[in-house]
């Protein structure tokens, strides 16, 4: 346990599987866990047995946010989960929270969490990394499925390499999908999934489909990534919809990516014939 471990943990949950991994392991250790879902985002329902005591806010409530954190006694929690970040055009601050973004020198997600995240310290609660307890889903460099990009994936996987650390630096978004070493899409607010169907329409329309070039998926971490927020993940869902869209190799950043439910991504991608790499 760490100094400001008092056995109890907060969670900022969003949506997806990340959040409640977390608080699986957390109880396993036997840790009280605490869970904050976002409106229109969490699925309380999945808490369920695991949470001490929960409850729902709306994305700007961040006084409320600190205040349910002190009633039960935390000072440590983690954030995890992806909240849509096209939220922030409705969220309605209060007064905390309107102060805070008063302050930012612009409204990149980025500059946003970091800046929520000093509140929080302000009030004794510390932020760890998003990838508390789940270490073992940040795979090492290499090929992590049975097939290995092929030369021509490769190169596609090299290019968007570079794409996407360049979206990242700029905090648009981490992913970049090729097809024949040319960028089809990038990600924005869409997320990654939806980047890689919008990707696979424009495939399916292009002369690339007819000729089968193969598509490739590169997602990376910021440079300088903060671990407490945003860290990359991909799960079954990607997969799946590399599927949907007829992508053939995913390459993600090694030691930085959270590949959640491992063993089912990779035997779901073998299942499909789709190379895995870390990079």
């Amino acid at each position: 346990m760490t100094n400001n471990d008092n056995g109890r943990l907060g969670i900022i949950a969003g949506e997806g599987k990340f959040p409640v991994l977390i608080a699986k392991e957390a109880k396993a250790k036997g840790i009280a866990v605490y869970v904050l879902g976002v409106k229109g985002n969490t699925d309380m329902s999945a808490f369920d047995g695991l949470a001490e005591r929960s409850i729902v806010l709306k994305l700007g409530q961040l006084g409320r946010a600190i205040d349910f954190m002190k009633e039960n006694g935390v000072c440590r929690a983690v954030m995890a989960g992806r909240v849509q970040h096209v939220n922030i055009f409705s969220v309605m601050p209060d007064l905390r929270a309107a102060k805070t973004l008063a302050r930012a020198k612009d409204m990149r997600p980025k500059t946003i969490l970091s800046a929520a995240i000093e509140e929080f310290r302000k009030e004794g609660i510390e932020f760890a990394s998003s990838a508390l307890f789940l270490e073992r889903f940040l795979p090492p460099k290499g090929v992590l499925t049975k097939r290995a990009p092929t030369a021509e994936e490769e190169k596609s996987i090299e290019l968007g390499f570079k794409i996407s650390k360049t979206l990242a630096a700029l905090d648009v978004g981490l992913t970049s999908v090729l097809c024949d070493r040319a960028a089809i899409a990038v990600e924005g607010m869409e997320g990654t999934d939806n980047c890689i169907k919008r990707a696979g329409e424009l495939y399916r329309s292009s002369q690339n489909a007819v000729k089968k070039a193969p598509i490739v998926v590169v997602k990376v971490a910021r440079p300088g990534q903060d671990d407490r927020y945003d860290l990359p993940v991909i799960g079954k869902g990607t997969v799946r919809t590399m599927v949907e869209a007829g992508a053939r190799a995913l390459a993600v950043e090694a030691g930085k990516t959270l590949i959640l439910d491992l063993e089912e991504v990779i035997e779901l991608a073998n299942k499909n014939d789709i190379a895995i790499t870390a990079v």
